[in-house]
């Protein structure tokens, strides 16, 4: 319904693009969400339901431990049994990225401050382009070299610059370009200002998160905060919003996270107040219906759920589909912003999903005729 004004346009950083097997992530492609299973990937048959209920919450990307050698054995049945890119998740043991893209690894994330040398180093990139694999070079604040941490004192912006400017020019002397970074912490300050700082001198596409982030609600709130300084100054093409809590979980705050800031239209966006006194239905407990009644909902769509008439018929105006409640139980609903009819004395969600559907319905004809 709402236009996009030029207050709300985002001009995203020009990053060159690659591939993680079949989706793109920079350039021109859409910002991508991804999270991580946290199974024992050893587990084949519980890796590959996680896996799969992540693809149904709408995951472009997902990444998998491979701590052993055990995990990259069954990391090759886990690739058969998915239909997403799988990021094969590398520590220390450089042979497991080895073991990895044989088997089949879309892309391959390694921390090459804990991998080993130089010459090990390599030995990946030419696993890598052997097996078609893209990379990521993951550095941490948590894990950077000694020689950097020797010579700043500490984590810093600079010295996580420098940590990943050094391995991708590894990567770009052995003639491999097929790569992200990512630069994480779990202070955002020093998050933002190292992505800050790697956005200036290079173009490479770049994983965006602030890890370790905490529990489902500091973790949303921190990841946001981060995040969404990054994504408004048009910094970041691929993210993993980092939750202790389920993995599900992470897609749906990183989409909605997007989708705040206009850079991803996925499923029914709800708007609602935080409702009080001058409520006339149960705002809250409505809104907890609705969102589980549409949550499987892929098409973009704004829905307005207001408690009363102060900014409700506003409200509706910005959205495909507007509700607002009225006195003695009678409530106005509005289609594409024009008051459509009045609703009394029926079971609010069942209308609304009704309404929901049918707008769906419309828009998925709409552009099969197109």
């Amino acid at each position: 319904m709402s236009e996009i004004r030029p207050y709300r346009t985002i001009v995203r950083r020009k990053s060159r693009k690659i591939y993680v097997g079949s989706v793109a992530v920079g350039g021109d492609a859409p910002i991508t969400v991804q999270s991580m299973t946290n199974t024992l990937t050893a587990n084949v048959q519980a890796t590959v339901a996680q896996i799969r209920r992540l693809e149904e919450a709408g995951a472009d990307i997902v990444r998998v431990s491979c701590p052993d050698e055990e995990s990259t054995v069954a990391l090759k049945d886990i690739i058969k049994q998915v239909n997403v890119p799988i990021v094969a998740d590398i520590h220390f043991h450089y042979k497991r990225a080895l073991e990895a893209a044989e088997a089949g690894a879309a892309c391959l994330r390694i921390n090459p401050g804990n991998i080993g040398s130089n010459e090990r180093v390599r030995e990946v990139i030419k696993a890598a382009k052997d097996h078609n694999c893209s990379v990521r070079i993951g550095v941490n604040a948590g894990s950077l070299e000694k020689d950097l941490l020797e010579r700043y004192g500490e984590p810093c912006p600079e010295a996580m610059v420098e940590s990943a400017l050094s391995h991708a020019r590894i990567l770009e002397d052995n003639d491999f370009l097929n790569f992200k970074i990512s630069v994480k912490a779990s202070d955002i300050f020093l998050a933002v200002a190292a992505y800050q700082g790697l956005a200036e001198v290079c173009d490479y596409p770049l994983h965006l998160g602030i890890t370790e982030a905490g529990g489902f609600r500091t973790g949303t709130v921190k990841s946001s905060i981060g995040m969404g300084m990054l994504l408004w100054a048009g910094i970041g093409d691929t993210i993993r919003v980092s939750l202790s809590a389920e993995p599900e979980e992470e897609i749906y705050v990183g989409f909605d996270l997007l989708k705040s800031l206009g850079l991803r239209h996925r499923g029914v966006s709800i708007i609602s107040c935080p409702s009080c006194a001058r409520q006339q239905f149960e705002v809250i407990k409505t809104v907890e219906r609705l969102q589980e009644r549409v949550s499987h909902i892929t098409t973009p769509l704004t829905v307005s759920v207001i408690g009363c008439v102060v900014n409700g018929p506003g409200e509706a105006k910005l959205t495909d589909i507007g509700f607002t409640g009225g006195g003695n139980g009678t409530h106005m609903v509005y289609l594409e912003g024009v008051p459509h009819h009045r609703l009394k004395d029926e079971d609010i969600v069942d209308h609304l999903v009704a309404l929901i559907e049918d707008k769906v319905e419309q828009i998925i004809a709409a552009e099969n005729a197109a």
